[in-house]
């Protein structure tokens, strides 16, 4: 009897490399990374280790650069390329951390030898302004319209990601001024963003309607907080009445880089205004906006066309 139980007790032990990434979920989450992001690495992690097992690799040491690479053109196969490129972060995160935690003798950190999936260089859409012409001309003077209104033009304005602009309260915003506080930044970091003068006029309308209560600054038809999934279903209503594509807030942030550039913003700038942690995304911004303005050059330029 005492030994079925040891048995079974056997098997109901996690394996090393579980409880290596309870580990790690545990040390990240006191560290304050946001539940997004920690579901996201418990998501990549128990894919990763469900290939592993498939593989027989049970523990963190046995894992090589070799099962890294086959796990991520298996990924291939069914992911985009910036699906891959989630999957290999997590994984790098995690040796990373598991290198340092615990400083294991003679063991190398295989995801050294691994270099990370190609990104394709595509242009970066954003929302064309046609588009939130469009969508703007749907908004009534009620309530829910002026709400609509003021959202659409903060997103445009801001380029704040979908969860920032769920996360603002009414203390957050300075009418006379225009700052706006983000306090709900990815990674936790607080910045602050601006709004411009026809920005606050509209936001000012609304507000007239939504009362000075405290709370979030822009409210659901129930009272409460706007989430992700939220902003989606209005982006796509406001885009259905005006028979055009339904974008995503990403696009607004899209748009807000390459129409800021193109405005004559510096990019050390930009990064601030958008709470981006490097220039690497921004730069390809940059090289779009060139490569526009290449075109528009080739187009009308005076030596080509007139001499």
């Amino acid at each position: 009897m005492a030994r079925a139980i040891h048995d079974n007790l056997t098997l109901l032990k996690p394996a090393r490399l579980t409880q290596d990434v309870t580990a790690f979920l545990i040390a990240k989450q006191a560290q304050g990374v946001s539940p997004r992001y920690l579901e996201f690495l418990r998501d990549e992690l128990r894919f990763f280790g469900e290939f592993l097992a498939d593989a027989g690799l049970d523990t963190v040491q046995s894992i090589t650069a070799q099962a890294i690479r086959q796990y991520l053109i298996a990924l291939g196969k069914r992911r985009n390329p910036g699906g891959v490129h989630c999957a290999f972060r997590a994984i790098k995160t995690f040796l990373r951390w598991y290198e340092t935690e615990y400083q294991p003798e003679d063991w190398a950190n295989p995801i050294a030898k691994v270099k990370p999936p190609k990104l394709p260089q595509e242009a970066l859409d954003a929302v064309p302004l046609a588009d939130v012409k469009a969508m703007l001309a749907t908004c009534d003077d009620t309530v829910v319209g002026r709400r609509d209104k003021a959202m659409l033009l903060v997103l445009l304005d801001t380029g704040l990601r979908a969860s920032e602009l769920c996360g603002l309260d009414l203390a957050d915003v300075n009418l006379a001024s225009g700052s706006v506080l983000v306090r709900s930044g990815k990674g936790g970091k607080a910045r602050v963003v601006f709004l411009s003068a026809k920005t606050r006029r509209e936001l000012n309308r609304y507000l007239r309607l939504r009362g000075d209560q405290a709370g979030p600054l822009f409210l659901t038809v129930q009272g409460g907080r706007f989430n992700r999934h939220g902003i989606t279903s209005l982006l796509r209503r406001l885009a259905e009445r005006a028979g055009v594509p339904a974008p995503g807030a990403h696009d607004f942030r899209r748009a807000f880089a390459i129409l800021s550039l193109r405005g004559g913003a510096d990019l050390l700038t930009l990064q601030r205004l958008m709470g981006h942690s490097n220039l690497e995304l921004l730069r390809r911004y940059a090289k779009q906006v060139e490569d526009d303005l290449a075109k528009v050059h080739a187009q009308s330029s005076p030596v080509a066309n007139w001499l």
